[in-house]
């Protein structure tokens, strides 16, 4: 074979070498370009997710600032209409004031008033004044949730049947929640948290209490 037909060969065999070598790197290059592809599709549809969630959020956020200016006003509307006197007592309901707390509006009841010592069975004076407080929630407040929280003094259990104080914060609790729900007030409402001897008050007689939470944001 002469030299002429060895150079002619050898020139094909690298033509068809480069060729190979140029469709493998557009292959490779049009592989990598689909996985950007895909990638660059899955990172759309995560950023449209995120957007739709921080929407969801900030329309949440705008409706629970507005729960609270409501909750706000209908206190000032409760003071101008003289439900609410100066000290934040609730005007003929016994042992019941009226504050805000945070973006919450707070019926606070005298534990006195409700239950005799160590007991969790309603004093009959009492009603009257739950009688009130169930008006309020069903009328002034009747699509916001309610919190009932229980609450003693620092004294430990001693010669009562509870197990502790907070054992018995929860069934006082417990039995405001009960006696709201046979006034008309929807259990689906209302829950009860018990607090015991925690968030004392500046006597041990303030520091029994039961607190309805009408919650804002």
């Amino acid at each position: 074979m002469d030299g002429q037909i060895i150079k002619k060969l050898l020139g094909t065999a690298l033509a068809a070498a480069i060729a190979v070598s140029a469709v493998g790197c557009t292959n490779n290059k049009r592989t990598d370009y689909d996985a950007l592809q895909v990638e660059n599709n899955e990172l759309r549809g995560q950023i449209a997710a995120l957007e739709g969630e921080r929407a969801m959020w900030q329309d949440t956020k705008s409706k629970l600032e507005q729960e609270n200016i409501e909750l706000a006003q209908a206190l000032e509307a409760m003071r101008a209409a003289g439900t609410v006197d100066d000290q934040g007592g609730l005007v003929n309901v016994p042992g019941a004031t009226v504050s805000m707390r945070g973006s919450d509006l707070v019926v606070s009841v005298a534990g006195d008033v409700l239950f005799d010592s160590g007991q969790v069975s309603l004093k009959s004076g009492a009603k009257q004044t739950l009688d009130s407080v169930a008006r309020l929630l069903q009328s002034d407040f009747a699509s916001n949730e309610v919190r009932i929280e229980g609450y003693t003094d620092t004294d430990p259990i001693r010669k009562s049947k509870w197990a502790s104080n907070d054992h018995l914060s929860f069934e006082r609790g417990h039995a405001v929640e009960k006696y709201l729900i046979s006034r008309g007030v929807d259990t689906k409402r209302m829950y009860v948290a018990a607090f015991g001897m925690d968030r004392p008050r500046g006597s041990k007689a303030e520091s029994r209490r039961v607190e309805i939470v009408i919650l804002g944001g």
